[in-house]
């Protein structure tokens, strides 16, 4: 079997070209097509297909791209508030869809399309992709093997620097983002799901808007999304999990934080360290592994070498007709998690967490 498939991106802004950059790397993947609206981010992707001996077509309308480069597979990075409407003409040509994450932005349109891709007669993957880390997939593995034991508390630490600007500057209010808990923490909600193997009942949170974007204006409004959050969940199997996302904390040694604790021990891995730190209850330890990630899937974006192995694990369930491993499901639940968490804060009281799919 043939291992060519051919690529198109909607969406050529900052993750768009990080696609580009990680489709250079796959053996057997072609980008063949861009589209966007906005003629800017087009010339920025077309300087970054000659460095990266690309050659795509640049379109202004997916729609005309869709019809005349007839692409395999389609990767979705445009704005959030476009996803749904987006990938719908995408699924009439009958392509594989990467839907990069959030997979949208509101719970309804989640679930019409969870709804949608059950019956979907190809590839339909979410990019839910800080799975794909390679210090975070090790330690996932580990504790999977029941190294900590059956896990009680599962902590992660997002500190990290604002929002970064947007064409439009789309990303600076709810209505367009679905919420910096939807936004930009639906990553760490997939990642508690798969950690635990488990599903949240209960979320309370408490957050605000209190440092960044506050003296920028948009058409007379000030930006309403969190820069700061503590989200607290309850999961049926009993453990527990919190995220702590700080916005305003670019100055830290490591930005990512994850520990895994059981009745054995201790697991965490940090980022961009790579650490993977194994902390027995006996205290025979701390042991520390460090895990590489190569030098060419680090220079091709900004995840930590997950984009890459994502996107490769993409184009072989592509290649051999498999199953996703990150589904619409996943996609849908981690969007009902976020928006959970938004309500939670908004009315100071905990969400019961309750699925439609």
């Amino acid at each position: 079997m043939s291992e060519q498939r051919t690529y198109a991106i909607i969406g050529c802004g900052m993750m768009g070209r990080e696609h580009m950059a990680n489709l250079a790397l796959v053996p057997g993947a072609e980008l063949v097509a861009i589209a966007d609206p906005d003629e800017g981010s087009r010339e920025a992707a077309k300087a970054h297909a000659q460095t990266l001996g690309q050659s795509p077509k640049l379109y202004a309308d997916s729609g005309e791209m869709l019809s005349k480069a007839r692409p395999d597979a389609v990767i979705i990075a445009s704005p959030n508030f476009t996803h749904f409407d987006v990938v719908k003409p995408v699924m009439d040509t009958g392509c594989a869809v990467l839907l990069e994450k959030p997979m949208c932005t509101t719970v309804e349109d989640a679930l019409a399309l969870c709804d949608a891709a059950r019956d979907y007669d190809n590839l339909f993957w979410v990019g839910l992709e800080y799975r794909y880390m390679p210090p975070v997939t090790h330690f996932i593995e580990r504790v999977h093997r029941g190294e900590a034991g059956d896990i009680k508390m599962l902590a992660i630490r997002e500190h990290r620097f604002p929002f970064l600007p947007k064409v439009g500057d789309w990303n600076r209010f709810n209505r367009n983002t679905g919420g910096t808990l939807v936004e930009k923490c639906c990553h760490f909600f997939d990642l508690m799901r798969h950690i635990l193997c488990d599903e949240p009942v209960r979320v309370f949170a408490s957050g605000a808007a209190d440092v960044n974007h506050l003296d920028e204006r948009y058409n007379g409004e000030v930006p309403d999304i969190l820069d700061n959050a503590f989200v607290m969940l309850d999961f049926k199997g009993g453990a527990r999990a919190v995220l702590d996302l700080c916005m305003f904390a670019e100055g830290s040694k490591e930005q990512e934080e994850i520990s895994a604790v059981g009745p054995v021990g201790k697991l965490e891995v940090k980022l961009p360290g790579g650490f993977v730190t194994w902390s027995p209850r006996d205290k025979s330890g701390p042991f520390d592994e460090h895990i590489d990630v190569p030098p060419e899937a680090l220079a091709a974006g900004d995840h930590h070498g997950a984009t890459y192995y994502q996107q490769r694990d993409f184009h072989e369930a592509l290649v051999n007709r498999t199953a996703p491993l990150i589904t619409a499901r996943d996609g849908y639940r981690s969007v009902v998690i976020g928006a959970a968490a938004q309500e939670s804060i908004a009315t100071g009281s905990p969400v019961e967490i309750k699925y439609e799919d």
